[in-house]
């Protein structure tokens, strides 16, 4: 991932709803949400939640798929991915003990 990239991400992270919105997502996984589902349990207007799934999926932080009526909304697991490495690429200036205690905390959540 390059710098653009990056920022581009972080633009589309760094307002508190759409936050939260991506957060539900990597909650729910693969199987994702329909777009329905997240304006409810974030209690949100449907019209304001297409926006924020919107700039999200600009981001490519979020896919869409339509099935019949409904859209569902998955998070771009490989997106957040070399989020995250772009993130600690240089982390602890190579030094892997170092960064022992990020990877610990960063690996239980997927086993």
């Amino acid at each position: 991932m390059d710098t653009a990239m990056a920022v581009r991400c972080f633009s589309a992270l760094g307002q508190d709803r759409r936050l939260d919105v991506f957060r539900l997502l990597i909650q729910a996984g693969p199987e994702g949400l329909k777009a329905g589902e997240i304006a409810q349990r974030l209690g949100q207007p449907a019209s304001t939640m297409s926006s924020h799934l919107r700039i999200l999926t600009e981001a490519g932080l979020v896919a869409s798929q339509r099935k019949g009526r409904e859209i569902h909304f998955t998070p771009e697991i490989d997106r957040v991915r070399a989020l995250v490495l772009f993130l600690v690429a240089d982390c602890c200036g190579g030094r892997a003990d170092r960064c022992e205690p990020l990877l610990a905390e960063l690996l239980p959540c997927c086993p």
